[in-house]
């Protein structure tokens, strides 16, 4: 994970499309409102967001892999959701592969000369089969760290991981519907109409996200391989809960709030640094 990021950060100083700051923190926020919205799908298990080819087709493929790592990581720890310890293979599974390996897919097959439709559809294709790569990436994971078997778990993985890739392709194609000129810096009032949206879904849409077990849990939780041990670090806000509101859906609203909030300055001082670092000395 440290090295592929560090690819990223690199191929990131060098493009000639680096988008604002305002921007990249906007689109940033975004992805993490999105991701608090699970989706139902069948047997009772739910979805969510990844969003790695959204971030790609947004911000370009180094600046959407470095977007999502720091997404995963806000979510780690502040957030208690992942975990320290598998902080790497999230990051391996949902930045690198999602927006970096499904980002590059996208750009390969989309063009300026191409149909708009044509483009949003391979776009959603390539969203829909960065969900299935993540997932047969964490069934090997889960392999060879002697969970279970690969042979038991790859295909729950990838049939459950196959309906959530659908609610990926549709998210994704609305979102850049939304966002527009994916590819371009943006202006201010864009990344603020973007950073008004993440604030809208986390303040008032967050609390209606559906409670089904998201698809490694009910995968885990059906195969048996998911053990509850003690955590070696819990952030501030587990769950999205804040521990002094007895509210559910308030507390998950004050907590998401706090989220986006949070992505827009971490993201806007993480492309201020960069875009820094990318400037020759004098």
């Amino acid at each position: 994970a440290a090295v592929g990021l560090v690819g990223a950060a690199y191929c990131a100083r060098k493009s000639a499309h680096a988008p604002t700051a305002g921007r990249f923190a906007a689109v940033s926020a975004l992805l993490f409102a999105g991701q608090m919205m699970n989706f139902p799908i069948a047997g009772g298990t739910s979805g969510h967001l990844l969003g790695g080819v959204l971030a790609a087709a947004a911000l370009g493929v180094p600046f959407g892999v470095l977007a999502v790592a720091l997404v995963v990581t806000v979510q780690c720890l502040v957030f208690a959701d992942g975990g320290l310890t598998v902080l790497g293979a999230n990051l391996v599974n949902m930045a690198l592969l999602g927006a970096g390996a499904g980002g590059w897919l996208m750009s390969r097959m989309t063009g300026n000369g191409l149909p708009r439709v044509q483009n949003l559809l391979v776009t959603g294709a390539a969203a829909w089969l960065s969900v299935v790569a993540a997932s047969l990436a964490v069934s090997v994971e889960l392999a060879l760290d002697g969970a279970i078997a690969f042979g038991t778990v790859v295909p729950a993985m990838l049939g459950t991981h196959a309906l959530i890739g659908v609610g990926e392709a549709v998210i994704t194609v609305a979102g850049l519907s939304l966002l527009a000129d994916a590819r371009s810096t943006s202006t201010a009032r864009n990344a603020w109409l973007t950073a008004g949206t993440a604030l809208l879904i986390a303040l008032v849409l967050s609390p209606f996200a559906c409670p089904f077990p998201d698809g490694l849990e009910a995968v885990g939780s059906a195969l048996g391989f998911l053990k509850e041990s003690e955590p070696y670090f819990v952030g501030p806000m587990p769950d999205y809960q804040v521990a002094f509101i007895a509210s559910e859906s308030v507390s998950t609203a004050i907590a998401g709030t706090a989220g986006v909030l949070c992505m827009l300055m971490a993201g806007f001082v993480a492309a201020k640094v960069l875009r820094r670092a990318a400037q020759p000395a004098m």
